[in-house]
């Protein structure tokens, strides 16, 4: 064509299909559906807005920017209280240490756990859409094993003094 005496090397208009259905009333939509429901699939998403999955995918991942994270398994959610009394314990410690800097390393402290083995569920179930700077979404195990195992540790401010 450029010997026939075309100068320009960008595309003629055409009629037909548009090449891309990342539009911004596709992206709009897109965000909507993943506001109201986090666990929705693409599969879901691009059969709601009449749209390919390739499409809706792209529209997550490159226009929303957005990924598909699982929950953080958290041994269980602690309430008002319970985040309260921490905070109010720490500031007293933090109040001791403060008029005696060597409290710490006087200090022998010992811990017990038990170590439950779970039945892992699959990941699939706690997945959302989530931004790159939003933060994990914590699930609470409900369900503990019959297996489990005792870790008894006592500990200074330098290393493990005995552990069982």
């Amino acid at each position: 064509m450029f010997s026939e005496g075309r100068n320009l090397a960008e595309d003629e208009q055409r009629s037909g299909r548009p090449a891309t259905a990342r539009t911004g009333e596709n992206t709009a939509g897109v965000r909507e559906l993943v506001r109201s429901d986090r666990r929705l699939t693409v599969q879901v998403i691009a059969d709601k807005l009449n749209m390919s999955r390739e499409t809706a995918l792209l529209i997550l991942t490159e226009e929303l920017g957005v990924r598909k994270i699982c929950a953080k398994m958290v041994p269980r959610n602690l309430t008002e209280q319970q985040q309260d009394a921490r905070l109010s314990i720490c500031a007293d410690l933090q109040e001791q240490v403060a008029a005696d800097p060597e409290l710490m390393d006087r200090v022998i402290t010992g811990d017990k756990s038990w170590f439950f083995q779970y039945d892992p569920e699959t990941k699939f179930k706690s997945l959302e859409w989530r931004s790159k700077g939003s933060p994990r979404p914590k699930k609470a195990r409900m369900s503990k094993s019959k297996v489990k195992l005792m870790l008894v540790c006592f500990f200074d401010s330098m290393r493990t003094v005995h552990k069982e």
